[in-house]
C-alpha cells in the first residue's frame, strides 16, 4: 500500500493513476449433467470453459493472481471431490487457464455414464459441477500464491469443507480477530480474508452440530454414519450460517464459496457497495462481478441479468434447490460510483451511457475555461478508459458552440448583417477532437534500475505529432486523477514535447479528498494529490495549526467514540474552495521542465450524482462513509500519514 508521501514508483505495465482495482469474481452451477452440455454445446468441458471465459472477460479486475475452484459430485473412493489452482504473478491468468483445462480435449471420448461418474477424474481433474473463480488485486496483503482465492479450509466430512472467494475489504478486522479468539479459537493470521474464512467456518460448524444433535443418536431419528453425514448435507442451512458469520462484518463484499458436497452461495454487503450479478437459466446458474461479462459469455440480453439484491444470499443445494434470502439487516444501498467511473468495462450500456453524460456535464465549465480559446483548442484523453466519457464531453461542447453560432446568425439575420461565413461555421466542425496519446503495452519497468526507470516512464504513450499546432490548447479528459504522478512524470512531460501553450486536464471524477477501505486500494491520504494540495496551502496561508487540530481531533475520536459519524479531516478541505484546490493541484502537477500552462477542471459531486442516481457511493470525494468503520479508517490515516506510516488503517 501506499507510504505517506514516499518517492513515486512506476510499474509502465499498469500505467495510470496505477489504483489497485477491485478484484473479480466468476461463479458456475451446472443444473444438468456433463453428458447433457455435450450433447447440447458439442462439449463436456463447456461449464469449465465458460467459467475461464469470464475470468478473461474480468481480467481488467485483477493483475496479481488468480484462482479457481471446483466441487466435483461424483467421485471415487478416496477421491477428493474439490479441486483448486492458484497462481500469481505475470502471466497468472494464462498459468491458471492451462492447468485447469487439462484432459479437457479427451473427456468426449468417453461414454455418457463414465463421463457423468467418477472416471472423468482422473483424466481431467478440474472438471466438476459448481466452479469458483476469482481475479485478485492485493491491497495491504502478500502476492504470493497463498494470498490467492479461492482460500481452502478442509473438515473430516466434505460437508465441513469450505472454499471461499470474495471481492471485499472489513474495515474491523482486528476487531473481527478478537471475536474469533473469544470464541475460543485460535485463528492463524489477521489478514480480513483468513478471518472471513474462519468465522464462516466457525458457524458451519455450530450448523452441524445442531443439526446432529436434532439428527443423530438418541435422537428420534437417531441417524448415524453414513446416513447422519446424508441428512447433514440436506440439512444445511447457508443463510443461517452466513446471518451468524455475518454479525459485526463492516465492509463491502460479495462472496462466493462452496462446500464439498456440492452446496453454494453467494452473498452481498447489505448496502450493495461491492457489486455482483446473477444470470439463471434451466441448465446454469451464473454470477459474475460485472454484468457485461455474463452478457458476452452466455449472448444474454442484458434484462435477463439481475443483480443480487444488497444483503441477500443466492444459496443453491446440491439437489439444485435455489433460494435467495436477506441474512442481514437492510440498509440504505451505497453502490460504489468509481465502479462506474473506471473500474467495470465500458461495453455495459448503462455504464457507457454514465460515462457519455460524466464528459457531457464537464462541458459548459470547459467552454467556460476556454473561452475564445475554443477555436485553438485539440480534445483528446488519456488514459484509454476515459475515451467514452471524452466521446460525451466532445459531443456536448460541439452542440454548445454550434448553438452560440446559430443564436449569433439569428440574430444577424434579423439584423440584416448577415454573413456566409457564419453558415460555413455551423457546417464545420467546430471542436476539434484528435487520439494523441497511444499507450505502449509492451513497456515494462521491472527489469530497470531505479535510476533509468523515470526516463522509461516518458516512453510508456507514443503521442502522434504534427496533429498540434504550436501554441494550441489541449484539453486532456481523464477518468481520475488521483495521486497524480502519472500525469506529472510521464503524461505533462510528453505533452509538453507537441509545444501547446496550455493543457487543461479535465476529470470526470471530482477531487479524490478521502481513502476508501471497501475494496479499492486508495487507503492512504498523503497520496492523494488533493490532500497534498490542501496541506501545500495550508502551510503557504500560515494555517498549518489546523492541521495539528486534526491531529489531536482524530486522536481523541477514536479513543472515545471510533465508530461516531464525525469526519474531522474535512476541516483540512474546508479552509478552501474546490477551485483554489484545483489550482494548487495543477501546480502539484506541472513538472519544473514542462514549457506549457497545466491546469485542472474536476466534475462536480452534484454532477456526479445526477449521472448516476442509483450508485450513492461518493465516499472517497465527499468524506460521507457508508458504515461505522469507514470513519475509523479515515482518522487512522490521518493519523498513519501524520507519523509518516506505512502501517494499515484498516
Amino acid at each position: 500500500m501506499f507510504g505517506a508521501c514516499p518517492e513515486p514508483s512506476y510499474d509502465l505495465s499498469s500505467l495510470g493513476e496505477s489504483i489497485h482495482h477491485e478484484c473479480g469474481l466468476a461463479f458456475l452451477r451446472l443444473r444438468r449433467p456433463l453428458s447433457w452440455f455435450r450433447e447440447h454445446h458439442g462439449d463436456a468441458a463447456w461449464g469449465l470453459r465458460s467459467l475461464a471465459l469470464l475470468l478473461q472477460k474480468q481480467r481488467n479486475r485483477g493483475q496479481d493472481g488468480a484462482g479457481v475452484g471446483v466441487v466435483r459430485f461424483e467421485h471415487g473412493r478416496g477421491e477428493p471431490y474439490l479441486a483448486r489452482a492458484r497462481r500469481a504473478g505475470p502471466g497468472n491468468l494464462d498459468q491458471l487457464l492451462a492447468v485447469i483445462s487439462e484432459g479437457m480435449d479427451q473427456v468426449n471420448a468417453l461414454s455418457d455414464a463414465e463421463l457423468d461418474g467418477a472416471k472423468r477424474h482422473s483424466i481431467a481433474p478440474f472438471l466438476g459441477e459448481v466452479m469458483l473463480g476469482h481475479l485478485r488485486y492485493g491491497t495491504h496483503g502478500g502476492h504470493s500464491e497463498d494470498h490467492c482465492h479461492p482460500l481452502y479450509r478442509r473438515g473430516d466430512r466434505r460437508s465441513r469443507s469450505l472454499m471461499l472467494a470474495g471481492n471485499f475489504n472489513m474495515t474491523n478486522a482486528s476487531a473481527l480477530f478478537d471475536q474469533l479468539l473469544r470464541y475460543g479459537l485460535d485463528p492463524i493470521g489477521e489478514s480480513d480474508t483468513q478471518i472471513v474464512l474462519e468465522k464462516i467456518s466457525h458457524f458451519l460448524e455450530v450448523e452441524h452440530r445442531l443439526i446432529e444433535h436434532a439428527c443423530g443418536e438418541g435422537s428420534l431419528q437417531n441417524l448415524s454414519g453414513r446416513s447422519l453425514a446424508a441428512e447433514i448435507e440436506n440439512q444445511i442451512d447457508l443463510v443461517r450460517v452466513l446471518e451468524k458469520a455475518s454479525s459485526m462484518w463492516d465492509g463491502g463484499w460479495l462472496f462466493g464459496g462452496l462446500l464439498g458436497h456440492g452446496d453454494a452461495f453467494l452473498c452481498r454487503d447489505a448496502r450493495g457497495i461491492r457489486p455482483g450479478f446473477v444470470l439463471e437459466r434451466d441448465s446454469f446458474v451464473a454470477a459474475a462481478s460485472e454484468r457485461a461479462a455474463l452478457a458476452t459469455v452466455f449472448n444474454a440480453p442484458m434484462d435477463e441479468i439481475v443483480e443480487l439484491p444488497p444483503g441477500e444470499v443466492l444459496e443453491i443445494k446440491r439437489s439444485g434447490d435455489i433460494r435467495r434470502e436477506a441474512y442481514t439487516p437492510p440498509q440504505s444501498p451505497t453502490r460504489c460510483t468509481f465502479e462506474r467511473i473506471y473500474f467495470s468495462r465500458g461495453n455495459d450500456p448503462d455504464i457507457h451511457r454514465e460515462r457519455l453524460e460524466l464528459g457531457e456535464r464537464l462541458a459548459p465549465k470547459v467552454l467556460q475555461r476556454l473561452g475564445d480559446d475554443v477555436h485553438n483548442a485539440v480534445f483528446s484523453f488519456v488514459p484509454n478508459t476515459a475515451e467514452t466519457a471524452a466521446e460525451g464531453l466532445a459531443r456536448a461542447a460541439t452542440r454548445l458552440v454550434r448553438q452560440q453560432h446559430a443564436d449569433q446568425l439569428w440574430n444577424d439575420l434579423n439584423a440584416g448583417r448577415a454573413k456566409r461565413e457564419q453558415l460555413d461555421a455551423l457546417v464545420e466542425p467546430t471542436i476539434r477532437v484528435e487520439r494523441l496519446a497511444h499507450k505502449d503495452q509492451r513497456m515494462r519497468t521491472f527489469i530497470a534500475s531505479d535510476a533509468t526507470r523515470r526516463d522509461l516512464v516518458l516512453h510508456v504513450y507514443d503521442v502522434t505529432r504534427d496533429l498540434v499546432p504550436p501554441g494550441s490548447t489541449l484539453v486532456m479528459l481523464d477518468d481520475s486523477i488521483v495521486r497524480g504522478t502519472t500525469l506529472r512524470e510521464s503524461i505533462v512531460a510528453i505533452l509538453d514535447r507537441l509545444e501547446p501553450a496550455r493543457i487543461l486536464f479535465v476529470s470526470s471524477a471530482p477531487q479524490i479528498r478521502y481513502p476508501d477501505c471497501y475494496g479499492i486500494d486508495m487507503s492512504q491520504l498523503g497520496r492523494f494529490v488533493a490532500f497534498r494540495a490542501a496541506v501545500s496551502l495550508l502551510e503557504e496561508h500560515g494555517k498549518a495549526e489546523i492541521l495539528k487540530e486534526v491531529e489531536i481531533a482524530c486522536r481523541e475520536q477514536l479513543a472515545s467514540d471510533p465508530y461516531a459519524p464525525v469526519n474531522h479531516v474535512s476541516k483540512i478541505y474546508n479552509a478552501f474552495d474546490e477551485s483554489t484546490i484545483s489550482d494548487r493541484i495543477a501546480t502539484l502537477l506541472t513538472p519544473p521542465t514542462a514549457k506549457c500552462k497545466v491546469e485542472v477542471l474536476y466534475q462536480s459531486v452534484a454532477d456526479l450524482q445526477a449521472t448516476m442516481p442509483d450508485h450513492t457511493g461518493t465516499w472517497y470525494f465527499d468524506g460521507q462513509y457508508p458504515t461505522p468503520g469507514g470513519q475509523a479508517v479515515l482518522h487512522r490515516a490521518y493519523l498513519n500519514w501524520r507519523r509518516n506510516s506505512d502501517e494499515r488503517s484498516y
